[in-house]
């Protein structure tokens, strides 16, 4: 991996972590923190699946490390960032990279929680628990980086990052 990659990485993971910090809004019973999507998305459409995956990973060590997040992130984060990496790398539509992250996260992810929180956290929480708001933040974050990455489209800074593989 080269050195500009991985400072392209690391400015992902700081814009996530520091997202997560400002930006949040209730969805049921827990909280929506949209901008790890939104970079999922952004990361797997520049990048590819394995460094959108590496992002969601670091977001998600960061964020525990630092309190900020549960080990939830990290089921939540890397499944939607590689499901979205994936479609967008088979099919090359960015629209599908944001299904490939709500999907990801928003019900393969959730549905995985319910045994991964009872193994490792303790709690005997149904999908019923996990599905919603997984949906709103995965949905909200997804549309938000399909977004933002329209708009970079065609920018030196996307021609730039897109010269890194």
């Amino acid at each position: 991996m080269n050195t500009r990659k991985m400072v392209i990485i690391t400015m992902f993971v700081a814009i996530a972590v520091a997202g997560s910090a400002f930006v949040s809004f209730p969805a049921g019973i827990a909280r929506a923190y949209p901008i790890q999507h939104a970079v999922n998305v952004i990361a797997a459409i520049m990048l590819g699946p394995v460094p959108a995956v590496i992002i969601a990973f670091l977001t998600g060590l960061v964020r525990i490390l630092t309190g900020t997040g549960s080990l939830l992130a990290f089921p939540g984060g890397m499944i939607g960032a590689f499901l979205a990496g994936v479609m967008y790398k088979r099919f090359g539509k960015a629209w599908l990279a944001g299904v490939g992250e709500m999907v990801g996260t928003g019900i393969i992810a959730s549905l995985l929680a319910v045994p991964y929180a009872k193994i490792l956290m303790g709690t005997t929480f149904t999908a019923f628990f996990f599905v919603p708001p997984f949906l709103v933040s995965s949905v909200s974050g997804a549309l938000l980086g399909l977004v933002l990455a329209a708009r970079l489209q065609g920018t030196r800074i996307s021609a730039k990052i897109g010269q890194v593989e």
